[in-house]
């Protein structure tokens, strides 16, 4: 059992619990992900690590709550448990020193890319941050992701806040700026997390600079241990499971057309 230390709503439907799990928050790094049970009559479903602190024994996930299960989980309040947490899952980010790494997260994603980003930094990356939401209110962590970006950039679908449109606007607008330039060098690395269809568009935005591009897939999944084979996504030709395999994949090699058909 995991008790709930702390809730806190960041956005409309989206939700930060804390919960106590000193095992977990032992082993946990970026880009890696959990299984959660909330009681014994529940579905398994796929949360991000959102965050960690190996110290206090905890673990950080933020969740929008869309569907049956990821709304029984909002309601449950600090002090209740979660029966079984699984984790930590997938395959670690590779973290090291690229140089200047570009990290895009849009909506909930912007949960994941934030641990991302933190890693990057602290490998000695120039990290520059691109984040986006459909409206100003459905915007989360940018206080975190500025004090781990040494420059970021916002997008919103409606206008109401930062730049008008999408992370793949911003992101073009750079590279605009960089082509522009005589002392700016492209990027060494592009983070992706997000909606299928951004991680798509960055994808093929990038790819006509042949920047190594790395995207963090959300495939439909059920045990998470690459026995069911739900999570199944086509890289470079190959069929890869998201949960061992995964969850990222180089995105210049990803079927995005067949990951939207399943994901459907």
């Amino acid at each position: 059992m995991f008790r709930i230390r702390n809730k806190e709503k960041l956005a409309k439907d989206i939700t930060r619990i804390i919960v106590e799990a000193p095992v977990i928050a032992k082993e946990v790094k970026a880009g890696q992900f959990a299984m959660v049970v909330i009681d014994e009559k529940s579905e398994r479903i796929p949360l991000t690590l959102a965050d960690w602190n190996k110290v206090e024994g905890t673990i950080t996930f933020i969740f929008q709550e869309v569907g049956f299960t990821t709304k029984k989980l909002g309601q449950l309040n600090i002090g209740d448990y979660i029966q079984h947490i699984l984790g930590p899952l997938g395959h670690a980010t590779e973290i090291k020193n690229f140089g200047t790494v570009v990290c895009i997260g849009g909506g909930v994603g912007v949960a994941e890319v934030y641990p991302v980003s933190h890693a990057f930094k602290q490998a000695g990356n120039r990290v520059t941050g691109i984040i986006g939401a459909r409206s100003k209110d459905l915007l989360i962590l940018e206080k975190e992701m500025r004090e781990v970006c040494d420059e970021l950039f916002i997008t919103t679908d409606d206008g109401s806040y930062g730049r008008k449109g999408f992370p793949t606007d911003a992101m073009k607008e750079l590279f605009s700026v960089i082509e522009k330039s005589t002392h700016t060098k492209y990027p060494d690395l592009v983070y992706c997390i997000g909606p299928v269809p951004m991680m798509k568009a960055v994808s093929a935005l990038t790819k006509d600079y042949n920047i190594k591009t790395i995207v963090s897939l959300n495939p439909i999944m059920v045990d998470a241990t690459g026995m069911c084979g739900s999570c199944r996504c086509t890289v470079a030709g190959i069929t890869l499971f998201g949960c061992v395999d995964g969850p990222e994949f180089d995105g210049l090699q990803v079927d995005f057309d067949e990951l939207e058909r399943r994901l459907r």
